[in-house]
Order: C-alpha cells, then sequence, then structure tokens
C-alpha cells in the first residue's frame, strides 16, 4: 500500500487485509510529518503481518514513486516467502470483496500477471500530448511544479530532434500503476542483472510508474491479462473519479476487488465493505463494463454538457456548444407589421407560446404582457441587451417542452443576428420590407418617415445579407411583401405545418391583412423623395395589391 494522505482510513484498509490473511507492507510519502506517521504506525502495531518499507519523497510523475514500489515489492519477498501474487494499492483504495475472494481467484491463476500493459501506438487514453516522446526525451522538470520549464525543455528537445536510445530488448508499454503480479514475475523485474540499465532509462521517463513494470513484465511474463482488478475511472482531464456514498450500489454490481479512489468521508462505503469477512463468490469475474456506460455518459455531460443549456462549471467557447438553444423556436419578421392581430391568429393555430417583440427597444414583450417569464426573466430591456444571446438561449431552456415564437423587426435590437442564423434550431421566417407598413400608416411628417424608411431599410438589408450567409444553420424563409400576399394562406399553411407536423388541421382563415390601399403611391413617394424602396417587391401605383375587406383564398384540388 502506497499512502500519502487520509491515513486513518489507509489504516482501516491495512486491517481489512490483514485480517483477512493477507500480509501487508505500507510505504508512507515521507512527507507525512513524523506525528502523523507514529499515530499510523501506533493503530496496526497490533497486527504481525503488517510492516512499514523504506520511505521515499513521492511526486506525481517522477521516478520516486517506482522506487516505492520497488522497496515495498522487495520487502515483501524477502518476509513472506508464502506469498505468490504481490498486489500494488494505494491509500485510497478501498476493497469491494473479501480478502478470500482474491486469494481463491488468484491462486486459480498462480502464472497470471493483471498488469494493464499496451504500446504507445494502442494508448488512445493519454493525457497531455505526449505518447512516444515519454519514452525518448529528458524530463528534469516538474510538470506540476515547474509547468513552464517542462514545456520549453520539451520544445527544445523536440527542434534539436534529440531522441534517447531504449536499451535493448526494451519494448515501452503503458498502463495503470495499479497492478498485481505474480511472485516469478515480480521476482524477475527486481533481480534482473540488467535492472540497474534499466533503471537508468526509466528514471528519466515522464511517468514512469505508468510505463516501468508495464514495460519489463512483458519480458518475463508467460501470461498476461492486460488488466487492472483495480476499479478506477479517470474524467476527460486523466484526473481519477471520486467514488462516494451514493455509489455504494454501483461498485457492487462491478464485481471489482478494488476500487479508487474513495472520498475520505465516504462512511457508508467504508463501513459496508469493510464489514465483509466470509467469501462471496471467488469465480466472480470483475465486470467493470457495466458501469462504463455510466461513466461515459458522465463524461459527455461534464465535456458536452446537455444541448442549450449554459453554466457557469462548463460554459462553452464560442461555437463549440452542444447546440446553440435547448429546443425548436421560430422567428417571424414582418408578419406583425402586414396582419392585424397576428400573435393571437398564431397562437390559435400553431398550439405555441406567442411572444411579441423579444427585442423591442423598451422592453421584452413576453406573451400576455407579462413582465416575468419562465426562469425569472424580466422584461427589462436593459437587462436583456447586458447579454441578448444568454436571454434568449434562457428563455428557450426554461419553457422546453413548449415551443416558442416570437415577433422580430429591423426596428429591434440586432444583437442576436448572427446567434440565430448559425442556431440549427431556428426558423426564421422574413416578409422583407413589411416595416414599411406602420410607417405608411403613421401620421408623422414625409420628410421624418423617409428617414426611418432609409434607416430600417439598411438594417434589413444587412440582417438579410446574414441570413443568406453560407454559415447559416438555421431554416431561413425570406419572401418580398409583394408576394408574400399575392398567396398568403398557402405559405402561412407551410409556415404552421413546420411548427406542428404531426397536427392534421388545415387553415380555415388567415390572418386579417391591414389596409394596404395607396401603398403603391407611398413607396413612389419614397423614391420621388430620394429614397429608394428595395425590399418590398413590385407594387403598383395606381392600386393596393389587396384591399384589407377582401380575403381570396386560392383554389385548392381535393383528392
Amino acid at each position: 500500500m502506497m499512502c500519502h494522505t487520509a491515513l486513518d482510513r489507509a489504516a482501516q484498509v491495512a486491517r481489512f487485509w490483514a485480517e483477512g490473511g493477507a500480509p501487508v507492507v505500507i510505504h508512507v510519502d515521507r512527507r507525512v510529518d513524523k506525528l502523523s506517521f507514529d499515530t499510523f504506525t501506533a493503530s496496526v502495531s497490533d497486527l504481525p503481518n503488517v510492516s512499514f518499507s523504506r520511505r521515499f519523497k513521492c511526486e506525481w510523475g517522477t521516478w520516486s514513486l517506482v522506487s516505492a514500489a520497488q522497496a515495498g515489492a522487495e520487502q515483501m519477498l524477502a518476509r513472506h516467502g508464502e506469498v505468490g501474487h504481490v498486489f500494488l494499492a494505494s491509500g485510497s483504495c478501498l476493497p469491494l470483496r473479501p480478502v478470500q475472494d482474491l486469494a481463491e481467484y488468484l491462486a486459480a491463476r498462480p502464472t497470471t500477471d493483471f498488469i494493464e500493459s499496451v504500446t504507445t501506438a494502442d494508448v488512445g487514453w493519454t493525457i497531455g500530448g505526449l505518447d512516444e516522446e515519454r519514452f525518448t526525451l529528458h524530463f528534469p522538470f516538474s510538470w506540476k511544479r515547474q509547468r513552464r520549464l517542462f514545456d520549453r525543455y520539451v520544445e527544445l528537445q523536440r527542434r534539436l530532434k534529440y531522441r534517447r536510445k531504449i536499451p535493448a530488448g526494451i519494448l515501452p508499454h503503458m498502463g495503470s500503476q495499479w497492478w498485481c503480479l505474480s511472485r516469478r514475475t515480480l521476482a524477475s523485474i527486481l533481480q534482473d542483472p540488467d535492472r540497474e540499465v534499466y533503471d537508468d532509462y526509466f528514471s528519466k521517463v515522464w511517468i514512469p510508474d505508468e510505463s516501468y513494470f508495464q514495460s519489463l513484465a512483458r519480458l518475463y511474463s508467460t501470461n498476461v491479462e492486460s488488466r487492472s482488478l483495480t476499479l478506477s475511472k479517470f474524467d476527460f482531464q486523466g484526473k481519477p473519479h471520486l467514488f462516494y456514498d451514493d455509489h455504494l450500489q454501483l461498485l457492487r454490481r462491478s464485481n471489482c476487488f478494488v476500487a479508487r479512489k474513495i472520498w475520505p468521508q465516504a462512511e457508508r462505503l467504508y463501513a459496508t465493505f469493510l464489514a465483509q469477512r466470509s467469501p462471496i463468490d471467488a469465480e466472480a469475474e470483475p465486470d467493470p463494463v457495466k458501469i462504463d456506460r455510466l461513466f461515459s455518459k458522465a463524461v459527455e455531460r461534464r465535456t458536452n454538457g446537455r444541448p442549450g443549456l449554459y453554466m457557469q462549471s462548463r460554459f462553452p467557447h464560442r461555437d463549440r456548444e452542444n447546440g446553440k438553444t435547448s429546443a425548436p423556436y421560430s422567428v417571424f419578421q414582418g408578419f406583425d407589421d402586414l396582419f392585424e392581430n397576428f400573435d393571437g391568429w398564431l397562437a390559435k393555430y400553431a398550439g405555441a407560446r406567442v411572444h411579441g417583440h423579444l427585442f423591442a427597444p423598451e422592453r421584452a414583450e413576453f406573451a400576455g404582457g407579462e413582465t416575468m417569464f419562465a426562469g425569472c426573466l424580466t422584461d427589462s430591456a436593459k437587462l436583456r441587451d447586458y447579454n441578448s444571446q444568454a436571454f434568449l438561449t434562457n428563455l428557450i431552456w426554461n419553457a422546453r417542452g413548449e415551443r416558442q415564437c416570437f415577433q422580430f423587426s429591423p426596428r429591434d435590437s440586432q444583437a442576436c443576428n448572427w446567434f440565430l442564423a448559425t442556431d440549427p434550431n431556428a426558423q426564421i421566417s422574413v416578409i422583407s420590407g413589411a416595416w414599411a407598413v406602420p410607417l405608411f400608416l403613421s401620421s408623422e411628417s414625409f420628410a421624418v418617415t423617409r428617414r426611418e424608411a432609409a434607416r430600417l431599410q439598411k438594417i434589413e438589408l444587412d440582417q438579410i445579407g446574414i441570413l443568406r450567409s453560407m454559415y447559416v444553420k438555421a431554416r431561413v424563409r425570406i419572401w418580398t411583401m409583394a408576394d408574400f400576399i399575392e398567396n398568403p394562406m398557402e405559405l402561412l399553411q407551410t409556415l404552421i405545418d413546420e411548427i406542428s407536423p404531426r397536427s392534421t388541421r388545415r387553415l380555415t382563415e388567415a390572418p386579417r391583412l391591414r389596409d394596404l390601399s395607396g401603398f403603391g403611391q407611398f413607396l413612389q413617394n419614397l423614391k420621388n423623395q430620394g429614397m429608394q424602396p428595395r425590399l418590398m417587391g413590385d407594387f403598383p401605383v395606381d392600386d393596393a395589391p389587396l384591399p384589407s375587406n377582401v380575403q381570396r383564398d386560392r383554389p385548392y384540388i381535393v383528392r
């Protein structure tokens, strides 16, 4: 056992092993203070088959960890001739099955070495960018304490194309540092006449505790099972997962003999597993695959998160989100300018939550005129514009399960244009030039109207340019105002079908079109004043295309 912290828990585990009939050799990090060490030794002093090995000052990724394992293994082989296998564990490991189960399991496999051992070409789990190079470069600096020097020295060796010579007969292998080796294999490694050469080479390898025994076992073992009997799971950063009390049933299902790392305060885990004394099923094979799926999902959740959910713990980089928003939604531009009470009509036929202009300059116009929406989103324009993208993603997330629709206009804040255009969940429908209808119906002086029309047209031209970009991922439909009012019923039916694809209900009425009598002359007046309308389509000067009191339905053929 290699211990450096939570020595009270290590003492409990050591007692479990020893009372189960397994001799125990303990290495305690030399950095542990004398009082803690003395307390530890005193707590197990009544156990005759527990001893302490020579202490080393251990640091992650350095040769000191191998030296400690060597010292403990040599002492184990020298003092306990009856030992057939040596199991390396840490102070944070917890036995999951009785000692007798492990003893019988190993006795049935006297020549088998359980050590994860794969070549660098087959390793896909290393973290840090060094696979083969950890065996061919020098690493005199600590990766944890001297990271800048470590990185610069590695880069210098790469530039100089420096390569260390690997000792003859050694094919570097890597794997978990928690192994279980047969006495024969371990003794062969420790008593090899070339051990000094191998030790000198591996002492300059990066993270040698993951490669020293893993490589040398291949020289002497006649039966290597490339797996560890210790259950250990790692996150996407290469750091071990901690097991807590609520992992109790999960650990039981694994059938593994030992698990690491256990949270020192996991009272229930220690109380449950250390109480086991009688054999359960020595032939039960460790099966960590049972819980691999759960951990894979945990890693996926940690790295990708949930679609459309932004959290402080895993705020994604731009354009690397797992979905910009959490659910489909619809944006309607120009519809409420062209039709009367379009919001009410859409809510009736689409069965969705229909908001007004969420990005209006004065306030966010939530459905029903509410001042507060799900998730405590307020209608404050100042709060919304502080982070308009977060406002939208929060609104979609908090209302998931219900389709959200809202109105948009060149009069509104344009901060989210690119976000909307690149969101695959967005369905954007635009009637270009419809913003001119409120200007046409207003009583403002024509000079003010012309300036406002020029401003809005420029904004909408820029927006449409974004919506026609090669980077667009949203579902975008753009019609000129003239094209849309030529056949509104069929186009509206298409939009309703997209929002509610399972609905077989056909539209029986269209929203009421605003009175456009004289709209063509209005556009001509804008031209006469030097402003060229470009987005409305072709409107005749002498007649409105569709009076407000007439509804013309396109004939349909019913089969």
